[in-house]
């Protein structure tokens, strides 16, 4: 029994040696040699330089060593991943977004920012401005951003709107050779109608830009008015010539050298028959034969206006 207790004793002593020297060599050979390559070997690091990539071997400890050995410069409101305090190992991958100046024109508002986004979509959602699936962009939503990019999005709408519109009513004229031609009654009086209109309305930046008619109902009728309307004429005595026109008022007005102004005058072609009232508010014409002068849009209602000289017979209307 004391032999094989002295056994175990040996064994375990043997045991606890090697296990102690085990210990010495990774010590004094592994342990200390990692430390050394961990602080004076060189490391290999790839830098991804707004889509730049560069190969570079550093001794440095942290990224922000190296971007100092490497002279690399960061602007404001550049982004670095990882983070400047980072420790840095050899196959360690740095990314720099270098960030764009923009304007952005939108809803009435001018946004100047920076950004680092990959295309405008990108830089609109940053700057919380959402697109619809009809707006626009210049530049297209989809291009890349450069800086100091000016980017105006244009609104588009687009709506089924309902429109309830007034329908005219007709006007029905009784003759009355009884009254004054400038007296005019009122018999029936009319009523305006209603129908609805649906239209699809486009808006462009919110100013409406085109309306289509897409339905159209009567919800109620118009009635027509009838109105009489005098047509007695006490005319003096009437005159024949030339009638002729120039370009005045642009209205149912003449020059007369017989009739006083503010007053009224029958005008007949003697060709056509045709009849128009006009109002002298002008002194004229000048020349031999010429009894009248049409301003233009009188004349066209006798004549056009290629015919230069016409017909007629001109009378003063006296009530």
């Amino acid at each position: 029994m004391r032999f094989f207790d002295s056994k175990i004793t040996k064994w375990t002593a043997i045991l606890v040696f090697l296990i102690f020297l085990i210990w010495l060599v990774w010590f004094f050979f592994f342990r200390n040699n990692t430390e050394l390559n961990f602080d004076n070997s060189s490391k290999n690091i790839i830098l991804n330089d707004n889509k730049l990539k560069f190969n570079l071997t550093t001794k440095t400890d942290t990224v922000e060593e190296l971007l100092k050995e490497k002279n690399v410069i960061l602007a404001e409101h550049d982004q670095i991943t990882p983070d400047l305090k980072n420790k840095i190992f050899s196959g360690t991958e740095i990314e720099i977004k270098r960030a764009m100046k923009i304007k952005i024109l939108a809803d009435g508002k001018i946004i100047e920012n920076y950004t680092t986004a990959k295309n405008i979509s990108v830089a609109l959602f940053e700057n919380g401005i959402t697109l619809s699936r009809l707006d626009k962009t210049s530049p297209e939503k989809w291009k890349t951003v450069q800086d100091n990019l000016n980017i105006i999005v244009t609104r588009i709408n687009v709506e089924e709107k309902t429109i309830q519109e007034d329908i005219d009513f007709k006007i029905i004229v009784k003759e009355d050779k009884k009254l004054g031609w400038r007296e005019k009654k009122i018999e029936i009086s009319g009523t305006k109608g209603m129908r609805e209109t649906v239209y699809k309305i486009t808006y462009k930046n919110g100013k409406e830009i085109s309306r289509i008619k897409l339905s159209q109902k009567i919800v109620k009728e118009p009635k027509p008015q009838t109105e009489i309307q005098g047509t007695y004429m006490k005319l003096g005595k009437a005159s024949k010539g030339q009638g002729t026109w120039y370009a005045y008022k642009g209205g149912m007005f003449a020059a007369s050298t017989s009739i006083p102004k503010g007053n009224y005058a029958k005008v007949t072609s003697l060709a056509s028959g045709k009849t128009i009232i006009v109002q002298i508010n002008d002194y004229g014409p000048q020349g031999k034969g010429r009894i009248i002068d049409l301003d233009s849009v009188a004349f066209k209602k006798l004549a056009s206006l290629g015919a230069g000289v016409i017909g007629v017979k001109v009378e003063e209307i006296l009530n």
